[in-house]
């Protein structure tokens, strides 16, 4: 019986520690980052051995959107462009959205290929004027309609590929003037303005397997504790937003949380997440993240279950160096979805403009 917990691992390879409290606390699935990557190969054994820890195929998530938060990146996998990038190179929505897939393609290809099978991508966050720029670029758009469009594009060129996306941050991050790696970032917004806005780019993505929740607090749904940790939050994901997926608390060592670890995991639980997200490879920490954690069950297990069954296992056929040619090109400004010239000869662009450091 798993738990309701997902964790990281401290480097590039299982210790033995790591691997006896794993296969001790069977959490539903692991979360890699970029301390945990060098190479396909190693990548590779890493997945294989997590999910040898606790004895089945569980499933191992990353951060891959492109840009600043690309987890798997050059020398051995391409560059990606964060979410703006597609609008921006195309200037028009429907190309944009043709685009858009074809690089979510392309990413479930590479992260397939390593045992990867969920990608906490795309963010639906919609930014307003002065907000903060933590999401920034990594939004698709500055309007909830072309948000919508981009990111179910991008969630279903996962979703083709064999990879599950992860909607997030609901119910909306773009009107947060903090960071919640830093702090708790409060908004003020009216439900109606939130609603119209906010809200508007998960309800049109309601039907995806996975979304991630907010470290944000929202007055008009409760003044005191943020989304995540917030029944009437969740609440209002379940029936005003209409998700029925499974869903994930952000990372609970983010300073927007209060609490020791063990209060934090209890309290996302207790709230409606069915599960939590402990990201760092401390493993004093996920000891105690255990402690708040119990069996995954329930409505929380049929959800996680019904999520998995999204998984495709015969991906959609892909001449993957055609596709990425095109990628390229189409990135590029030098082909649309209306013309079709050789793209074999187009060369990869450079995105370090477009991309800021990844965090």
């Amino acid at each position: 019986m798993t738990t309701a917990a997902i964790y990281g691992c401290h480097g590039t390879g299982l210790g033995d520690e790591e691997r006896a409290f794993f296969a001790e606390q069977k959490p539903w699935g692991f979360i890699l980052f970029r301390r945990n990557v060098e190479s396909p190969g190693q990548v590779l054994r890493l997945t294989d051995a997590l999910r040898d820890a606790v004895g089945w195929n569980a499933p191992i998530l990353v951060d891959q959107e492109g840009g600043r938060v690309q987890r798997l990146g050059p020398p051995h996998w391409p560059k990606y462009p964060p979410g703006e990038a597609y609008l921006k190179a195309t200037n028009d929505p429907l190309t944009a959205r043709e685009l858009a897939r074809l690089g979510g393609r392309l990413m479930a290809h590479d992260l397939k290929a390593v045992g990867i099978n969920v990608d906490c991508a795309p963010v639906l966050d919609v930014p307003v004027p002065g907000a903060h720029d933590i999401i920034g670029d990594r939004a698709y758009a500055n309007d909830p309609a072309t948000v919508a469009q981009l990111g179910r594009a991008m969630a279903e060129g996962l979703l083709a590929g064999g990879v599950l996306p992860v909607i997030k941050h609901m119910p909306g991050h773009g009107r947060a003037f903090g960071d919640t790696h830093k702090e708790l970032p409060t908004v003020h917004a009216d439900l109606e303005t939130l609603d119209a806005w906010d809200f508007a780019p998960f309800k049109a993505l309601s039907d995806m397997p996975i979304g991630m929740t907010a470290h944000i607090v929202f007055t008009a749904i409760d003044r005191k504790r943020p989304a995540t940790q917030s029944k009437k939050a969740i609440k209002l994901i379940r029936e005003r937003l209409g998700f029925g997926g499974l869903l994930l608390s952000d990372d609970l060592v983010m300073n927007a949380l209060s609490g020791t670890l063990t209060e934090r995991a209890e309290t996302s639980l207790k709230a409606g997440c069915d599960l939590v997200i402990h990201w760092n490879g401390d493993l004093p920490e996920m000891r105690q993240v255990a402690e708040g954690v119990g069996r995954l069950k329930g409505g929380a297990a049929r959800r996680a279950e019904a999520a998995l069954a999204r998984i495709v296992h015969t991906p959609e056929p892909l001449d993957v160096r055609e596709a990425r040619d095109r990628f390229d090109a189409m990135l590029a400004g030098r082909l649309t979805a209306a013309k079709g010239p050789d793209v074999g000869e187009a060369q990869a662009p450079d995105l370090a403009s477009s991309s800021a450091k990844a965090r």
